[in-house]
């Protein structure tokens, strides 16, 4: 379809909800939710990234289209009397077709990039950050939550509130969970059901429709509550009235606040089980605010929601010791300068986490910009001003007191290298990726690392991956490094890129997208870990091609010891390509074997250009302070030799490679005629490792020439 036959928005709506108001319309939207909302798998083979994969597709229909349709066909009334199979297919064919033309006419036209027929950056970026781009952002963007953890975390975000629950609704928070849990195992029973009775039917009686309805006495039976209980819990979120406010595709749609439909006194219709586990996390929190003895409570407690996950979740990551939650800050004149929700101390790193509870309106997700701005500013602007003056303060340890909110005084930070911030949202901000370019205004620090904004699902999945210090640590320092070049719809894909082939650019590519695509092996891991289905609960990638490995070993070790002098080591190891980490493991094993052999030292030694640094691996067992001098020295003519700013050392057990201690020389190159004297018959590092070059050349070598493996010392003193 041409841009120019495009009709206006008003036209295209009007004729999808005239078509919404044919007899038996709701079949078509059946079908089209069975086609791009459900997958199926080999049960034997269990769930594979190919099986996830579909949901991708870009034929398919986005959850908040088939929204859309749902709130028509609620708006007109549902007519359910089963049109034939040929209708259907032509009613969710042209559905299809308008809600595609739709998406075109929400698309601002390309010729307000171009003058005199070229594209302007100017009007690239002007048009980017406008109202309507960002609209169409919003409505197409990807889903930011897994359906699991909108109705998981509603345990713990109306944990205080479950009063209220029992005292204005007539169940516990636990018993809403229950049923609404039982609902998404319920429509799972009637889809597979659905399609064996559909192969003996006639096909004029074939239709989805009663896949996703469902009785009392159904739910009842499946979560074993009271019929009043159950009663209560599905009345709370059935949808009324006649749905008047749905004028446009963005306007506030009942049926996405109320996903049940009615359809008699014992029926009822669940097109879409995502929008009941969302309206089940979003609209209580309505219900709270319409009653005003209430309403100030339940603010607080939605505050205190999203610092409490925070801190429970980077506990996982960090262990309670290095996570510390509201952290008041005091000048020399006693008053409080600032206020850390969530703090995060490991070596020399910091994190300073500042959450916000602010919802982005209706207004703005109708591409109000100023809207749009003011929601931003006090969602994600207003924590990093906070958190980015926190990180001043920290950065000065001896001029500031760090406090629990008791009272008592956090242990002595030390001087930082890096400090990360984090700004979380409680709720989905949609296109919150999109946002956070265009709008976050940010301030330029050697320590304060560009800011990392996120919601509590997406800080969810991210420590349920990467759920090690340097993984996290390594993975949000190159997230800020790579922010300006890499583009996603939404952070899960960026994620999911970086856990199959870890996260690194090119200096030569300026701007990398990713597509949503990408994200099908992490979807896969979450439903594998959080839903119990047979599948792959890792991506193949950096979380297993090195598991047990001399480096994965190393690593874990070093992260036992937080020592500050060697944390860069580790950051540089989990930055390097597959080959190299497999080269290194290779020479690990190789220095090892020797010394176990021949009882003596041996070094791995290697240079990064870009990087600028490079790395001694040295076995040694002899007594540390023997030892420690030994490296130091070792490294130091390292350094010289190829003018590095920084150098690694690490000395490692010869018997069994592990971790001994390790040291970091970090300072700028000098010119030295002594050093110059003593390295000139050093050998060069490696920059690569080539095993079969090195054993061939092996049986060649001179008895009084340099050992090739590149200890300094002549071949008959060494490995011959």
């Amino acid at each position: 379809m041409s841009i120019k036959d495009v009709r206006n928005e008003a036209e295209i709506f009007k004729e999808l909800s005239e078509l919404s108001a044919s007899p038996g319309f709701v079949h078509a939207i059946a079908y089209l939710c069975f086609r791009d909302n459900t997958f199926s798998y080999n049960i034997d083979k269990g769930v594979e990234s190919g099986d996830v994969l579909q949901q991708f597709s870009m034929e398919r229909l986005v959850r908040t289209e088939i929204s859309a349709l749902i709130g028509l066909v609620f708006k007109r009334g549902i007519e359910f009397k089963i049109p034939e199979p040929e209708e259907v297919q032509q009613h969710a064919d042209k559905a299809e077709q308008l809600l595609h033309e739709y998406h075109i006419a929400l698309i601002s036209s390309p010729e307000n990039l171009l003058t005199e027929g070229k594209v302007q950056p100017g009007k690239m970026s002007e048009m980017m950050s406008s109202g309507e781009m960002l609209r169409e952002a919003i409505f197409y963007g990807g889903e930011s939550a897994f359906h699991f953890q909108y109705r998981d975390l509603c345990l713990k975000k109306y944990e205080k509130d479950t009063d209220f629950f029992l005292a204005h609704k007539g169940y516990t928070l636990k018993q809403a969970y229950d049923v609404i849990y039982c609902l998404e195992g319920l429509q799972n029973e009637h889809l597979n059901c659905n399609m064996k009775e559909m192969v003996t039917k006639d096909p004029s009686d074939w239709t989805f429709l009663p896949a996703f309805t469902f009785t009392y006495e159904e739910v009842v039976k499946a979560c074993r509550h009271d019929l009043s209980i159950v009663k209560n819990v599905l009345d709370s979120f059935t949808a009324f009235g006649l749905n008047e406010t749905f004028a446009s595709i963005d306007s506030f749609n009942i049926t996405n606040a109320y996903p049940i439909i009615k359809i008699n006194e014992e029926k009822f219709l669940l097109l879409q089980y995502y929008s009941l586990v969302e309206a089940f996390y979003e609209t209580p929190f309505f219900w709270f605010l319409e009653n005003s003895n209430y309403k100030s409570t339940a603010l607080k407690n939605r505050g205190d929601f999203t610092e409490e996950f925070a801190y429970e979740r980077l506990i996982r990551v960090f262990g309670k010791g290095n996570v510390h939650k509201n952290i008041n800050i005091y000048g020399t004149d006693g008053n409080i300068a600032g206020e850390v929700d969530v703090l995060v101390t490991y070596a020399d790193r910091a994190i300073v986490l500042q959450a916000k509870s602010k919802k982005l309106t209706l207004q703005a997700r109708q591409g109000n910009k100023s809207n749009l701005e003011s929601d931003f500013e006090k969602a994600v602007q207003a924590a990093y001003g906070q958190a980015y003056s926190c990180a001043e303060f920290m950065l000065e340890p001896d001029k500031y007191t760090f406090k629990h909110e008791d009272g008592t005084q956090l242990k002595r930070i030390g001087k930082l290298k890096e400090i990360y911030i984090i700004c979380l949202v409680s709720d989905h901000y949609p296109a919150l990726f999109t946002q956070s370019k265009q709008f976050l205004k940010t301030q330029e620090s050697e320590s304060i690392v560009s800011p990392y904004v996120m919601d509590v699902f997406f800080l969810d999945t991210l420590t349920e991956m990467l759920d090690r210090p340097f993984y996290f640590l390594s993975y949000i320092n190159r997230r800020a490094t790579y922010d300006k070049q890499v583009y996603a719809s939404f952070e899960l894909t960026v994620l999911s890129y970086h856990l199959r082939k870890n996260l690194w650019i090119e200096d030569d590519l300026s701007y990398m997208y990713l597509g949503d695509d990408i994200c099908a092996d992490l979807d896969l891991a979450m439903m594998v870990r959080r839903r119990g289905i047979p599948g792959n609960d890792t991506p193949v990638g950096i979380l297993t091609e090195y598991e047990g490995t001399p480096i994965d070993r190393l690593i874990k070790q070093i992260e036992q010891e937080e020592n500050t002098n060697i944390i860069d080591f580790a950051f540089l190891l989990l930055s390097l390509s597959g080959d190299v980490i497999r080269d290194i493991n290779k020479a690990i094993n190789r220095i090892t074997e020797l010394s176990c052999r021949d009882g003596k030292t041996h070094d791995l030694t290697m240079f990064f250009d870009k990087s600028d640094c490079g790395f001694t691996i040295h076995t040694n067992g002899y007594p540390k302070e023997v030892a420690l001098n030994s490296l130091s020295d070792h490294c130091e003519k390292r350094k010289y030799t190829t003018k590095a700013s920084k150098w690694h050392g690490v000395c490692i057990q010869p018997n069994d490679g592990s971790f001994r201690f390790g040291v970091t020389l970090d300072f700028e190159w000098q010119h030295s005629a002594k050093m110059g004297e003593i390295v000139r018959h050093l050998p060069k590092p490696q920059k690569s490792i080539d095993f079969n070059a090195k054993n061939k050349r092996r049986n060649n070598i001179g008895r009084n020439e340099l050992c090739p493996c590149n200890s300094g010392k002549k071949y008959k003193k060494c490995c011959l």
